[in-house]
């Protein structure tokens, strides 16, 4: 398969994997390596400790078509301490992302920056005479559109997490 269609953006699609590890780096690093010895691109990716003891997840998102994301999941099967990969994209699942942002203020614009963090649900958690910062979570689409309505203000950093996410348990109707 040719580099290209790997890239291509009409048959791909954004996907979230979930992967169970043993927790070990070597368990990370060996990830990585897939995506990197392959040309597979990876949009984010989280690792912490799980619930049980001595695991980890890892979750990543990546964009390519059903081919490339199989592919991925085979090859993830096959590193040694991987436990479990589950391909979240066509599940119901919950996805959430952190975002700290430090947006430059003044007396003047001060209160419509906090009228903006209200409206996206945002806190402040640290104010100085000339800055803001904010602490998001939410989706992806969230972040991003804060962080364009705040962008007229100056926004001097933005550290944000990448996708955690899990199966959605509720079955009734929604």
């Amino acid at each position: 398969m040719s580099t290209n269609s790997i890239s291509s953006v009409s048959d791909s699609t954004k996907n979230t994997l979930s992967v169970l590890v043993k927790h070990n780096l070597n368990t990370f690093s060996r990830i990585i390596g897939i995506f990197s010895g392959k040309g597979f691109e990876i949009d984010s990716i989280t690792f912490a400790s799980e619930a049980e003891p001595g695991m980890a997840r890892i979750t990543l998102t990546t964009t390519g078509s059903e081919e490339i994301v199989e592919q991925i999941t085979k090859l993830l099967h096959n590193v040694v301490d991987v436990k479990k990969v589950t391909n979240l994209t066509n599940k119901k699942f919950i996805e959430r992302e952190l975002a700290l942002i430090k947006v430059s203020s003044s007396s003047e614009n001060r209160t419509e920056i906090m009228l903006i963090a209200q409206a996206f649900k945002a806190k402040v958690i640290d104010l100085s005479p000339d800055k803001i910062s904010l602490e998001v979570t939410g989706i992806r689409d969230k972040i991003d559109a804060l962080i364009e309505v705040l962008r007229p203000h100056g926004i001097s950093s933005v550290a944000r997490t990448g996708a955690v996410a899990t199966k959605r348990e509720f079955k009734g109707k929604a």
